[in-house]
């Protein structure tokens, strides 16, 4: 950009923030200088530390309604560093994209959220309720000390989120063309099929549990689990990993380990999908152990005053009507929405997100910000 063309205050925290090689879980220096701008602006600051991961819950006001923006400082490994245009920590844009790691998820967001703040805190210094932001370095990770503890750490003292926006890359193919207001659940199982290890030429011996296994498998990725509603598709059975054998072509394994995973609807509950799949398992005779790992339930936001706000906000900004879409993976709003918060995700095109040369439109993030912006004015301005 030139003196006559001077960046705008989101593009330069974006860029500030990419600088920082925030590998999850470590944040480097982004929260530091989120904190910094909040606190200028009249934000109470929490740092809570789990750890190995850096949180922050953040608030401005002290009452009700409780309007959070929730988000994460951490990002994905970028790859090989000479496969990208640009270092992926020394951003650059050119020709109207900025490119960089976290350009797109979340860094342009996090931007977005701070500068929309500050904005609105100009206009409103007396708004209505309270601003908050849950702020994590976990979510690209294992997700365990990050946003799931600052809830409970909530929770526990009574502190309750009213609404909650999330800047997760929402949108496919032009900026606010797409709200996420739910996520499918997500639940996985390491399953291992015992048999008996033999000689391949003395079947009668042995007894191969993959020869066993693999009748079920077939039944369990058949299987129509429910037929999805409004908002959600059919829930969805997949296998990801198969491993057994010894590394020899001549011996019959005497173990199968089998790696699924479930993306579930809210048509069906995480117990009924356990249920429901040991009864195929063990239709087969399978002498098996099996080990489950919930990674969140599913929820959803059909209607109320955020999903109001931010569809006029859209509108007002981009004449856009977006979908209301759950497609996806999981994200950190599958810890917030238990607590009764609305939660909704919008964010940039996620079209690049964790690939070599992630990218976002420049001008996306300041339209973000008036995004942001919007849909504050609608719920807190007096």
């Amino acid at each position: 950009m030139t003196a006559a063309n001077p960046l705008s205050p989101t593009l330069e925290l974006t860029l500030a923030l990419i600088r920082e090689p925030s590998v999850t879980p470590f944040d480097a220096d982004c929260q530091d200088l989120m904190i910094a701008r909040l606190e200028a602006i009249g934000f109470v600051v929490e740092r809570l530390r789990f750890g190995e991961v850096d949180n922050f819950w953040a608030r401005r006001g002290t009452c009700s309604p409780v309007f959070a923006f929730a988000g994460h400082t951490d990002v994905v490994p970028p790859g090989p560093p000479e496969q990208w245009a640009v270092p992926p920590f020394e951003p650059r844009i050119n020709d109207g994209v900025l490119t960089g790691r976290g350009a797109a998820d979340m860094k342009g967001s996090l931007a977005a959220m701070v500068v929309a703040c500050e904005r609105f805190v100009a206009a409103h210094p007396d708004h209505q309720g309270s601003i908050a932001f849950l702020i994590t370095s976990d979510e690209e990770g294992i997700a365990v000390d990050g946003t799931v503890r600052v809830v409970e750490t909530l929770e526990a003292r009574g502190e309750k989120i009213t609404w909650c926006l999330v800047g997760e890359p929402s949108s496919t193919d032009a900026i606010g063309d797409v709200i996420k207001n739910g996520r499918r659940g997500s639940l996985g199982g390491v399953l291992s099929v015992l048999g008996k290890q033999g000689h391949v030429a003395y079947p009668h011996l042995a007894d191969n549990p993959i020869h066993r296994v693999a009748p079920a498998l077939a039944e369990l990725a058949a299987e129509r689990w429910d037929e999805g509603n409004e908002f959600f598709p059919a829930t969805s059975f997949q296998i990801s990993n198969i491993n057994a054998g010894t590394g020899a072509n001549n011996v019959i394994p005497g173990q199968v380990e089998v790696v699924f995973n479930f993306r579930f609807s809210t048509e069906l509950t995480e117990t009924v999908l356990r249920e429901r799949t040991e009864a195929i398992l063990n239709k087969h005779g399978l002498r098996y152990e099996l080990a489950w790992r919930l990674s969140g339930q599913p929820f959803l936001t059909a209607a109320g005053a955020l999903v109001d706000a931010a569809v006029a906000s859209i509108s007002a900004h981009t004449g856009r009507t977006p979908a209301l879409l759950t497609t996806g993976g999981t994200s950190d709003g599958r810890f917030i929405a238990p607590t009764g918060a609305q939660v909704l995700e919008l964010g940039p095109i996620n079209r690049t997100i964790h690939q070599v040369n992630e990218c976002v439109s420049a001008a996306d993030l300041d339209t973000l910000t008036d995004l942001y912006e919007g849909i504050l004015q609608r719920l807190l301005a007096k």
